[in-house]
């Protein structure tokens, strides 16, 4: 629902950069909707191409999944948009000079999943099966979960790559549950969610990031804190500190996840090791309070405010991703991590 005051000083067409791929598109045309309801003004998506979206050379080659934000990046601060969508977990966990990111809506599901042409578990698929996933940290996961398999680079859209599974070229493929669900996209073959306290996934997976620049109009940044959810800022800041806190990129073998209910949060953190025997991991348990919108202002290092400035922020999500990362260097993370430190 919009209002006079709301709607004052925006654009009559606010102008949302998006990666052209099919999810991108979609996952940028729901905050579009969203904006618009709040605005209402017309949101147009504007195409940015990226390294990432015109090479076919693995993300490991290429630094990692932040290959994509830097090109849409470069045009916000150009001018030639007004705002971004990202996946959270592909963004570095350094803040972008210039930019903040102005609102984390509710979280989708957070999960991976394994797509098979016959429901076979992943632990149950035969020695020498072909499994197709390009993250170190899923590649870690598949092993330890079925070391018989042999693994194989993937990239290209989602179509493309259940594509592969269909035709026979690959037995299995590791994707995320958010992006099927947001694409909406008809599968036709066997889909088998993984446990996020046994297999978390990336930091801030399921969540997206809606970015604009810091000087961006007092209007625009307040109609888009009103899509912000606080409960999944408040995760996504665990989880992105906890990164951070152990100097691990976004591409590094590292599984984390906040579980927010009620007052309490339980975090799952892993750091894999090749070798499933030399993984780091650890399961707290944290009472938070209660999370509410002015609580959660002030936790994201990615809007670079303090977190001490947020009203009834105790324990502030921060403090508790520095703990859990302590924890873990302590017990020999660092030595685990072979992906960059920065992206």
């Amino acid at each position: 629902m919009t209002d006079a005051g709301s709607a004052a000083g925006l654009p009559d067409v606010i102008r949302l950069g998006t990666r052209r791929s099919a999810l991108a598109m979609a996952q940028s045309g729901m905050v579009a909707r969203d904006l618009e309801a709040v605005t209402g003004r017309r949101v147009e998506l504007v195409q940015i191409v990226s390294e990432g979206d015109t090479t076919r050379a693995s993300l490991a080659s290429l630094g990692g999944t932040g290959v994509f934000a830097t090109r849409l990046r470069e045009a916000l601060l150009a001018g030639e948009c007004d705002l971004l969508v990202h996946s959270l977990k592909d963004l570095p966990t350094a803040p972008a000079p210039g930019l903040v990111i102005a609102a984390t809506p509710r979280r989708a599901d957070a999960r991976d999943v394994i797509i098979t042409r016959d429901g076979t578990r992943l632990e149950d698929l035969p020695a020498g099966s072909r499994v197709g996933t390009g993250s170190p940290r899923r590649i870690a996961q598949v092993r330890a979960a079925n070391p018989g398999v042999e693994i194989h680079d993937l990239r290209g859209n989602v179509d493309s790559r259940m594509a592969r599974v269909r035709d026979g070229e690959l037995d299995a493929i590791v994707l995320a549950a958010a992006g099927l669900s947001r694409l909406g996209a008809d599968i036709d073959l066997h889909v088998e969610p993984r446990d996020l306290v046994a297999w978390p996934t990336a930091a801030g997976q399921g969540v997206l990031a809606v970015e604009t620049r810091a000087d961006a109009a007092p209007a625009l940044l307040e109609a888009l804190r009103r899509l912000d959810d606080p409960v999944t800022r408040y995760a996504q800041e665990v989880e992105r500190t906890i990164l951070a806190g152990i100097e691990a990129g976004c591409h590094a073998p590292v599984g984390v996840h906040a579980f927010l209910d009620g007052d309490r949060m339980r975090v799952r953190a892993d750091v894999l090791g090749a070798d499933p025997a030399q993984t780091v991991a650890t399961d707290e348990d944290v009472l938070i309070g209660t999370i509410s919108a002015a609580g959660a202002e002030g936790y994201s290092r990615d809007s670079g405010s303090a977190d001490g400035d947020a009203p009834g922020a105790t324990p502030r999500a921060s403090d508790i991703g520095h703990e859990i990362a302590r924890r873990l260097l302590a017990a020999g993370a660092s030595e685990l991590i072979s992906g960059p430190s920065t992206l």
